[in-house]
């Protein structure tokens, strides 16, 4: 087999229960290379996701049109490209396929795409499936504009936002998707930038656990397109870091139901159950 094989292989992290984002720059799997823009928080963010993954090797993926399409090529995991903004549709009809087909084995469903594929030409799709309280993980890109066809507003853009094709200006205020995904039957929602690894590895182990038993989760990530923005490549941490201060529009905010909450303490307990004390292994 070919070397590269081989390492992806014997470096992959599949089946190992602590794996995360520690694990990049260590493991193929986790985007050896890219093609995105050189500094561009997205390729940060599908880093962390693909090590946060619970069950890698029986995750799908569902993209839609947009930058995250140039980067599923090279990922490890099972994928589809939905058309764009019908990707929350296509997981729908999968999820429900999988569970017919594998009834004794857990197959994880996880939407990942854009904001305009979201809130704007996808809202309908993706408000229905939360409406039909479908068992997968919406998470949303959240450029704030439309980052690879030149720049236009999107529904998630801030207002008073100027771009190259929004001249003048956004004209009303960014849509408040977390709440309504919260009030579309989420039992888990969160709002929060990529700039902290670990924070979100713990959100997306959660949101994937969660969507098996208790019902769907929405996950929206800001992904700065610093090209668009006016930014310098190494400027993304920092334009994450200044989004999410008290007050601003990425501080982080969680919703859960209380059925959720419940059930992840009851799978936080299972866990600490099955370790063994280390007093009992000197006995």
């Amino acid at each position: 087999m070919p070397p590269e094989y081989r390492d992806l292989v014997e470096q992959s992290t599949y089946g190992h229960e602590d794996r995360g984002w520690k694990d990049i720059g260590n493991s193929k799997e986790l985007i050896e290379a890219h093609s995105l823009c050189a500094g561009c928080p997205e390729s940060m963010a599908f880093r962390y996701i693909l090590a946060s993954l619970p069950n890698p090797e029986d995750t799908v993926m569902v993209g839609s049109t947009g930058c995250t399409s140039l980067v599923f090529p090279m990922v490890a995991v099972h994928n589809i490209h939905s058309l764009f903004g019908n990707q929350n549709a296509v997981a729908s009809g999968l999820k429900r396929a999988l569970t017919v087909r594998f009834p004794d084995r857990i197959k994880d469903v996880v939407v990942l795409a854009g904001d305009g594929a979201t809130v704007d030409i996808g809202l309908d799709m993706t408000l229905q499936a939360w409406f039909r309280q479908e068992k997968f993980t919406t998470i949303c890109f959240d450029n704030e504009l439309y980052a690879n066809t030149g720049g236009q507003e999107s529904g998630l853009m801030r207002k008073g936002f100027v771009a190259k094709m929004a001249p003048t200006g956004k004209k009303f205020d960014k849509v408040r998707l977390p709440e309504i995904a919260r009030e579309s039957g989420c039992c888990y929602v969160v709002n929060l930038t990529v700039s902290k690894p670990s924070l979100v590895e713990k959100v997306i182990k959660n949101a994937v656990l969660l969507a098996r038993e208790v019902g769907p989760t929405y996950i929206q990530l800001y992904t700065p397109c610093i090209l668009e923005i006016g930014k310098n490549s190494m400027e993304g941490l920092q334009e994450m870091r200044d989004s999410e201060k008290p007050g601003e529009r990425f501080n982080y905010k969680e919703y859960i139901t209380d059925e959720a909450k419940q059930y992840l303490a009851d799978l936080d307990a299972k866990k600490k159950s099955a370790v063994i004390p280390a007093a009992q292994l000197t006995e």
